[in-house]
């Protein structure tokens, strides 16, 4: 039997990665605000601003295997610069909305079904120009471990925290050669993540192979989190 699986995301970067290697496994709900890149996949798309809409829940099977939630932001600059509208811009995206969905499809995630959420290497690993984005990725990891105390043995919740990934989300960090290349000296394993680094990790966490883990943060990021090679 194939399991269903919703994204909120899903068009884009990583989500769209997780897709790909997901279309022809599993039946695939993506809720997104646009289809461009996942029209000619077979997959059920649900046009859905996370800012803005309640999730039609009639356009979902009864019962849900797996829920992945993508959004997210990169807004790194000074504190002096981030008003407290940034800070709350911040929080909305990437907690607040993924709070908002996870309390409408909680009641359709079936017997050992798998939740997996975003954070990032800036919340275990102090970095500059990260206080909002930390502050924000960091509620999730503390909602995530509580979660996932409240919902054992039924359902696994997980979070994967990357450092920086090579998507359009991340392009004004890599949009020319000498960034990638200074990006990829700071990490231990010489290069910036790919989504397929995320997605491999986010589909396991979904399959059965990882049926004996939940509440863990598990940090993909190149090393950065563990080692110290300066």
């Amino acid at each position: 039997m194939k399991k269903n699986i919703l994204l909120i995301g899903g068009s884009h970067g990583i989500g769209l990665e997780i897709v790909s290697l997901l279309k022809d496994s599993h039946n695939l709900f993506i809720a997104s605000r646009t289809a461009d890149e996942i029209g000619a996949f077979p997959i059920t798309h649900i046009p859905f601003d996370v800012s803005k809409d309640e999730l039609n829940l009639s356009q979902l099977p009864e019962d849900l295997h797996g829920f992945v939630y993508c959004p997210g932001s990169i807004n790194l600059k000074p504190i002096k610069m981030l008003d407290m509208d940034a800070f709350r811009a911040d929080m909305e995206i990437n907690f607040f909305n993924l709070v908002k969905v996870v309390k409408q499809v909680l009641p359709r995630m079936a017997e050992n079904s798998s939740m997996v959420f975003f954070s990032t290497v800036a919340v275990a690993v102090g970095m500059p120009f990260h206080t909002s984005v930390s502050a924000a990725k960091g509620a999730i990891e503390g909602f995530s471990k509580a979660l996932a105390a409240e919902c054992t043995p039924k359902i696994r919740v997980n979070v994967i925290a990357p450092s920086l990934v090579d998507t359009p989300l991340a392009s004004r960090l890599l949009n020319n050669d000498r960034k990638k290349e200074m990006m990829a000296e700071r990490h231990p394993l010489k290069r910036v993540g790919t989504a397929q680094d995320i997605a491999q990790m986010a589909v396991f966490l979904l399959k059965d192979e990882s049926g004996w883990m939940t509440g863990q943060v598990l940090g993909v990021d190149g090393g950065m989190s563990t080692l110290n090679i300066s």
